[in-house]
């Protein structure tokens, strides 16, 4: 399918959580974002976006590393181990360069990294593409179940039960 092809709904239908503590920077990237028509929800800290992440599952996570009372490889270990949060691409927006920063975020679950400052084609690019990674992989999930729901249907008609 051709760039101009794409189906741009399903990304605009979809609900991006951005958490960083320093406002500046979340003020950014929400900027950023704004033009995908996504909806963007926002929290200063880990605690406070673990406490969004229970009132909706997003469909995509900016996160922050370094923030206080939970930093973001714990909100990411806590997501990848939970089932309902489990898929949900993580982007780790961070200023850390180290090697052991990497290792630390890959090991918590991480599925890409942005390094501030910020690039704004970076950001979209790469969001654009996990959306749609999400949403390939929630419509495969359902064609899943509806093959096996079919299958099922056809096993017990043919037993007779």
């Amino acid at each position: 399918m051709s760039e101009t092809t794409v189906d741009h709904s399903k990304i605009e239908d979809s609900v991006i959580l951005v958490v960083d503590d320093n406002a500046q920077n979340l003020e950014l990237i929400v900027a950023y974002l704004d033009g995908l028509g996504c909806t963007l929800v926002t929290a200063v800290d880990g605690v406070d976006a673990m406490a969004k992440i229970a009132q909706q599952t997003p469909d995509l996570i900016l996160l922050d590393v370094m923030m206080p009372r939970m930093s973001g490889f714990e909100v990411c270990r806590k997501c990848k181990v939970a089932p309902e949060t489990r898929d949900v691409p993580i982007i780790m927006v961070t200023a850390l360069t180290e090697l052991s920063d990497i290792e630390k975020g890959v090991a918590s679950g991480t599925d890409d990294f942005i390094t501030k400052p910020v690039n704004r084609l970076e950001l979209v690019t790469r969001v654009k593409s996990l959306l749609r990674v999400r949403h390939l992989k929630n419509e495969l999930d359902r064609t899943l179940a509806y093959l096996n729901e079919v299958e099922n249907r056809q096993t017990t008609e043919s037993t007779g039960q």
